[in-house]
């Protein structure tokens, strides 16, 4: 029999969305944009206003899109929102495996990453870069990234559905803040001269671990999903 879930914990959301936030699509995207500006030799005042505009439109997106959900899911019976809770667990264990299963073997099988053809878009759309075109480009790209990378965000919009309300509003727009907070410290990092490069060289090096640790934490979210659903814990 399904439960009715109070709030998760401020400490929850706050892990969920520093693990989601090291998002390799999201962050990819960033420094693609900004080595294209940097080699364009545009001005870094420049750089850092379209920069600006994509991590916006990217946070936006985001917060919209979490909160169109949250409204749908909010109207449903309890008792639909326990099997629709299973399903999205399952789902999300299963996208934790394949995360996994990209740090042994990346690039082998199914990823959960933006396809192929959407990537050379984005590299197209990037190479003629412009403040409203990064706009579009950050609403694009978090609209492609989604359903691939989504996952921790899709549990944290699931239990907030349960009892929305200004605090479950809040905690959605931290979530948000938190989730493209990497994407602000590596563009202030380029502005103020750090070598692109470098970064890099350091989300190249460090991707399988990014996909390791966020695998972990979507077989632990999708399995508390699950156990909230049947009634097994409760966090009321």
């Amino acid at each position: 029999m399904a439960v009715e879930a109070g709030l998760p914990a401020l400490g929850a959301v706050l892990f969920t969305a520093a693990i989601d936030s090291i998002n390799p699509c999201a962050i990819g995207v960033l420094i693609l944009l900004l080595t294209t500006l940097l080699a364009n030799r545009r001005n870094r005042r420049r750089m850092l206003s379209i920069g600006i505009v994509y991590v916006s439109a990217v946070f936006v997106t985001y917060l919209a899109a979490g909160l169109g959900l949250i409204l749908f899911l909010s109207v449903i019976p309890l008792y639909v929102s326990e099997y629709i809770a299973i399903a999205v667990g399952t789902l999300i264990v299963g996208a934790g495996l394949i995360e996994i299963k990209d740090y042994f073997w990346y690039g082998r099988g199914f990823s959960l990453a933006i396809s192929p053809d959407r990537a050379k878009q984005i590299h197209e759309y990037v190479q003629r870069i412009s403040v409203p075109g990064a706009l579009f480009l950050g609403v694009f790209v978090a609209a492609v990234e989604l359903p691939c990378t989504g996952a921790p965000y899709l549990a944290i919009i699931l239990l907030l559905s349960q009892n929305f309300d200004i605090l479950a509003f809040l905690l959605l727009i931290l979530y948000n803040i938190i989730f493209v907070l990497p994407l602000i410290v590596i563009l202030f990092m380029v502005y103020f001269g750090a070598k692109i490069q470098y970064i890099k060289m350091w989300k190249h090096k460090n991707r399988g671990y990014m996909r390791l640790l966020t695998g972990t934490v979507l077989i632990l979210l999708g399995w508390m999903l699950m156990l909230i659903a049947n009634g097994t814990i409760n966090l009321a």
